[in-house]
């Protein structure tokens, strides 16, 4: 299959707002493909190889022109993007360089832009997994949810979409939990009060701000996932010596990795998360593993059992050092006094989880809510780029700044929390405010302020402040506001300090 066909078949899904119609784009194309995982990685803007150590940089400086007629492969694509995730060590950047700016001289205009957006993880034609499963299920015949449980358990669209192109419902009925190979990890919608979250009986737990880890244990061989199902066992000897101390021969464990102080208090995320940096392999023997869920124990899957009796069989063989704190309850002031203690304790929040409820891996339900106080900032609008997909024509991405004396320091972008008519608001209005552009970048006059919403500051030495918005979103405009009444970088870091 030609790329030419996904790039004007992605350009059709993104044009149309009709999840219907996306789904039967997809559908057909996929039907027509002889290497289905290829085609739907692409698709998602997720490279089967994951992390092919292609940054913003290489992808849009690889400038060469393009040809008149597209000839590419999805299948080269591939290779392509093999050899890239292959290359590493001493003289390493001339050759990528030199393998991006080959292939992008085979492409077409339409191709290159297509293959930038892929590597820097900028697709957004709408083509999110859940689209691209239904359209796996209606190309080969078979039920959505089937193709989902097989994701789940087989950790990857390009996995499940091969297994569904051999052998159909039969091959992906055959998708078991198998301890090493990683399963999608079940996922939190949010609440904002116990009251909120509490329906009936409920497990509350302290909410780490630390790294999602999935541990597996088979014998004397221990593997660790992050929660995009990123190998890093290497990077975490401290907790695979841990995990072989415990009193079992094979299991796999749901958890967090965290940095915790010699007061026993957490060390910032920004810290934590620095050790599992993709440059370099680092001992992160600080880190210490906290776990608050099983899945899997001695041979036997615990994905349908509930909770309670998950978590009994976890703290049989789990000492309490190794856990997170745990209350049992259906009344919310409980509950409340329980995020309170968290928070108090330096973390993030806390997690409140049905009683009855199963491991409902890769999917966020309402089995588990999450509760976290939030931080509001007013922010001054210092520049915005230009959408893609449906966002094609809006201004989206904006970039937000803090006062600092007389000037504005930018401390990150966002593109969350904007409705259709904001971003077709915000479009005109900061036209009007332009002060220079780019291609991809309108840069503005620092007059228009947005109220917005954070889950906290981390160190980033991206910004000229050190320090970066984590989670921002839009909560609103604030036309009562002048630029000069933003909140200060004193402001941003007091809570950074928190």
């Amino acid at each position: 299959m030609l790329l030419a066909e996904v790039v004007d078949v992605s350009q059709l899904v993104g044009g149309t707002r009709s999840r219907k119609q996306k789904t039967e784009l997809l559908a057909g194309l996929i039907a027509r493909s002889t290497e289905p995982g290829v085609l739907v990685a692409l698709l998602a803007g997720e490279p089967r190889q994951g992390k092919i150590g292609v940054g913003y940089a290489a992808a849009y400086g690889a400038r060469v022109e393009p040809a008149s007629q597209p000839n590419v492969t999805i299948a080269e694509v591939d290779a392509w993007m093999d050899e890239l995730a292959g290359l590493g060590g001493a003289g390493s950047s001339a050759i990528r360089n030199e393998t991006i700016t080959g292939l992008f001289a085979r492409c077409t205009e339409p191709e290159q832009t297509y293959l930038r957006s892929v590597l820097t993880g900028e697709v957004r034609q709408g083509a999110l997994e859940g689209v691209v499963v239904e359209a796996i299920a209606r190309a080969f015949h078979i039920d959505a949810d089937l193709v989902r449980r097989a994701i789940m358990l087989g950790g990857s669209l390009p996995s499940a979409a091969d297994a569904a192109h051999q052998a159909g419902a039969d091959a992906l009925e055959a998708f078991r939990i198998e301890v090493l190979r990683p399963v999608r990890p079940m996922l939190a919608s949010t609440a904002a009060d116990p009251l909120e979250a509490i329906r009936g009986m409920s497990i509350v737990d302290w909410k780490l701000d630390g790294a999602r880890i999935q541990v597996h244990r088979l014998g004397e061989e221990v593997r660790i996932f992050t929660r995009n199902l990123n190998d890093i066992t290497a990077r975490l000897p401290g907790v695979v010596d841990a995990m072989l101390e415990l009193p079992v021969e094979s299991l796999i464990a749901d958890g967090e990795a965290l940095m915790v102080g010699a007061d026993g208090r957490p060390g910032r995320f920004g810290d934590t998360m620095s050790q599992f940096g993709a440059d370099e392999l680092r001992e992160a023997a600080a880190l210490s593993p906290f776990l608050f869920d099983l899945l899997y124990l001695d041979g036997e899957d615990l994905l349908e059992t509930p909770i309670t009796a998950r978590l009994q069989r976890l703290h049989a063989i789990v000492p309490d050092e190794m856990r997170i704190p745990m209350t049992i309850t259906d009344d919310p002031c409980i509950a409340q006094a329980v995020l309170d203690a968290a928070v108090a304790a330096g973390h993030e929040g806390i997690m409140v989880k049905d009683a009855d409820s199963t491991y409902l891996a890769g999917k966020r339900g309402t089995a588990w809510k999450k509760i976290k106080p939030v931080h509001t900032l007013d922010l001054v609008i210092l520049a915005a780029e230009w959408g893609h997909g449906r966002r094609t024509g809006w201004l989206s991405n904006l970039h937000l700044g803090a006062r600092d004396g007389d000037e504005f320091v930018m401390l990150g972008k966002t593109f969350k929390g904007m409705t259709d008519e904001m971003l077709a608001w915000q479009t005109e209005r900061l036209k009007e405010i332009e002060d220079r552009r780019t291609k991809q970048t309108v840069y503005v006059r620092p007059e228009l302020v947005v109220e917005i919403a954070i889950d906290g500051v981390v160190r980033s030495p991206r910004y000229p402040a050190g320090m970066a918005l984590r989670f921002a979103r839009v909560k609103g405009y604030r036309p009562d506001k002048p630029a000069s009444e933003v909140d200060t970088i004193e402001t941003v870091r007091a809570i950074f300090e928190r």
